[in-house]
């Protein structure tokens, strides 16, 4: 199995710890960038020690969160764990860089800028990558997720109600306009 180069903006945060703890045990994944403002320079067992037993990505080190830092590693895809209305700025510039993109914030959940900006109460900072996102639910947008440059992640919330709901919406069983 080919392992796909992975790398994780903002690998501190919470959000970005847990993909670490799935991902360092993932055997289709290869871990060869962890960005930290905070921890640059550092590796990923000295900051967080339970990931010492995790093989050779333990020793990795956290860089700072550079776009050509990160591609020059050789990374394939990069997770975006960030804070929304940060993330979207470091989709641009690696997605320039040809790497795909997974943002874990709400920066490319919804697709219309005004929503957005209604929802955040400040315009979208790329309005023109909306339309190319995908909704990373792989039940529903699989083919489409598998062909993406950049993928907009569900949250938990959503994907609780979506997954009951859109079944019963394509079965007919419920009136969309009940919910």
């Amino acid at each position: 199995m080919n392992r796909i180069k992975i790398a994780v903006i903002g690998a501190s945060g919470y959000s970005g710890i847990e993909l670490l703890r799935i991902l360092v045990r993932h055997p289709g994944a290869e871990l060869v960038a962890v960005t930290s403002r905070q921890f640059a320079g550092k590796s990923l067992e000295t900051v967080f020690p339970r990931f010492r037993a995790c093989g050779p990505e333990a020793k990795l080190l956290f860089i700072a969160p550079d776009m050509d830092a990160v591609a020059a590693t050789g990374a394939q895809v990069a997770f975006l764990a960030l804070p929304h209305g940060v993330a979207s700025e470091f989709a641009i510039g690696l997605l320039e860089r040809g790497l795909k993109v997974i943002d874990l914030s709400a920066d490319f959940r919804l697709d219309d800028p005004a929503v957005y900006e209604e929802f955040y109460d400040h315009p979208h900072p790329a309005p023109e990558l909306l339309k190319e996102a995908v909704y990373g639910l792989p039940e529903v947008h699989g083919a489409a997720i598998a062909k993406a440059r950049l993928i907009a992640s569900p949250g938990c919330y959503p994907t609780s109600i979506l997954m009951p709901l859109i079944p019963l919406l394509k079965a007919g069983i419920i009136d969309p306009t009940s919910i």
